[in-house]
């Protein structure tokens, strides 16, 4: 099963990464799970020179988006308390871990972590559709190299009805920042397609 989340390491300066990861997990305990960032990102490097981090679930669909994005962001964080790591505070619940094995000789690589500590930090906000939405939006928005742009937009054009009837404002900031990445990547500007919306 994938569970999406957000990964944080640090780079040998102890500069925070946070990036959007999905890792195999086989159940809810977070025991032992795999991730699986490419070569060229700076998860694999970091994880790669000293092998710890964070993993963190969470219903923050806009730091999702923005992480997607590759957007600067400084979120609220305190020290890991076994790992070389920070914990993201407004994260659900978090899971510490250490690698176990790398594999990269291909160019998405398989790492496989074991998880030494666990915590709750809040309880996760349930069942929303307009989160739902974004997330979906922005696995769209991490392929806009590889999926066709009519596929993309016309699949925004399906969820930004759920973002618009049942998301607040940060679910509504989170899409329509995606949604301008997806319409620049195609080339076409963000009136048009949104006043080629069919009624609702």
């Amino acid at each position: 099963m994938i569970l999406e989340g957000l990964v944080t390491t640090l780079g040998p300066e102890g500069l925070l990464n946070v990036a959007p990861m999905g890792p195999r997990v086989e159940g809810p305990d977070l025991n032992r799970f795999v991730l699986r960032p490419y070569r060229s990102s700076t998860t694999y490097r970091n994880l790669k020179a000293h092998g710890e981090g964070v993993f963190h679930v969470t219903d923050d669909t806009l730091m999702i988006a923005q992480t997607v994005l590759r957007l600067k962001i400084d979120p609220p964080t305190r020290p890991a308390l076994n790992v070389r790591g920070s914990v993201l505070t407004g994260a659900c619940r978090y899971a510490e871990f250490r690698v176990c094995s790398l594999q990269d000789q291909e160019e998405r690589t398989t790492i496989t972590v074991e998880t030494v500590t666990q915590g709750q930090l809040r309880d996760f906000f349930g069942f929303n559709r307009a989160k739902h939405a974004v997330l979906e939006a922005a696995i769209l928005a991490s392929r806009t190299a590889i999926l066709p742009r009519a596929e993309i937009l016309a699949e925004f054009q399906r969820l930004r009805v759920w973002v618009e009837k049942t998301g607040g404002p940060d679910e509504q900031a989170g899409f329509e920042l995606l949604y301008d990445h997806v319409t620049r990547a195609s080339g076409s500007e963000p009136s048009e397609i949104r006043n080629s919306e069919a009624p609702r």
